[in-house]
């Protein structure tokens, strides 16, 4: 009896060697709004400044359709490294909640009988404020065994649920998946592929290069990268255990950020040629804010 490629595939812990059996899903995350959350709850929702490894997961088993009790351990074992084409700018979205009836808003918490319990004193209004990235583009890929990522590719391309970028209301721009799979390392994967800013961003990196005087590479940037590394120097804690909704957990991962540098898409300038060969552009952090 054949077995489904994505329920029985083992992918391995992010500190055990790599088959080479395994491949790389490149995923384009980008739309006009983005949140992904990692600690937040209640009337504070805020967002990371980049994809949480729980959100790719979560978009990952939607398209797959898998329900919210299944299990999930092999997606979050999967090995994930997320790179910055376009850190996009922060939205604060100012809530206020009221009932539409007059009465007190009830609070969070609930009685014995699981009815909640009223404010007290009582509240007529609940002011809430939740953080998005507007604007931003992120390039994720995602290494685990072959069959397991070449159905999820299948998955992302016809999804059996909504695909959303960390929360339902964040709905993705096309395309999500890049091509076909890939192989190598998620590093040599993520520096191959051409820079996916907006024209805006590419437009603003190149004018600073005619506006500096100097030899200037428009043709390669440098991005900021993220990647699972049992031996990296940050932790976070946004690896889901389950995303059942009264057994929602996390654990944590380590990580290793470092810099990518990438083609542009950009001819060099005439006047502004790329350095000679063997010589290093350099790191330009303004260049990632398009100044």
């Amino acid at each position: 009896m054949p077995t489904d490629p994505i329920t029985s595939g083992e992918a391995r812990p992010a500190g055990e060697p790599r088959p080479r059996h395994e491949a790389v899903l490149l995923l384009r995350l980008a739309g006009p709004l983005q949140s992904w959350g990692d600690r937040s709850a209640f009337n504070r929702r805020e967002t990371r400044p980049q994809p949480t490894k729980s959100g790719v997961i979560g978009l990952l088993a939607a398209a797959v359709g898998q329900p919210r009790e299944a299990d999930i351990t092999h997606l979050a074992g999967l090995r994930l490294g997320v790179r910055v084409d376009q850190p996009g700018t922060l939205l604060r979205d100012y809530h206020t909640v009221s009932d539409y009836r007059g009465r007190p808003l009830p609070q969070a918490g609930v009685n014995a009988k699981g009815i909640q319990k009223p404010t007290s004193p009582a509240k007529d209004t609940h002011i809430t404020h939740r953080f998005y990235l507007q604007d931003a583009v992120f390039l994720a890929a995602v290494q685990g065994p072959n069959t397991l990522i070449g159905a999820l590719a299948d998955a992302i391309a016809h999804p059996a649920f909504p695909l959303a970028l960390g929360r339902r209301s964040c709905v993705p721009t096309q395309p999500i998946a890049l091509g076909t799979v890939r192989t190598g390392t998620l590093e040599s994967v993520l520096a191959a592929e051409p820079w996916h800013a907006g024209p805006a961003a590419k437009d603003a990196f190149a004018r600073r290069g005619e506006r500096s005087g100097m030899p200037f590479p428009v043709d390669r940037v440098d991005l900021a990268a993220t990647f699972d590394d049992p031996s990296g120097d940050d932790a976070l804690q946004d690896v889901p255990l389950s995303f059942a909704p009264r057994q929602r957990g996390f654990t944590t991962r380590r990580v290793r950020h470092t810099w990518l540098n990438v083609p542009t898409g950009l001819a060099p300038s005439a006047h502004h040629a790329a350095p000679p060969s063997g010589e290093a552009g350099g790191h330009d952090p303004f260049a990632l804010l398009g100044w």
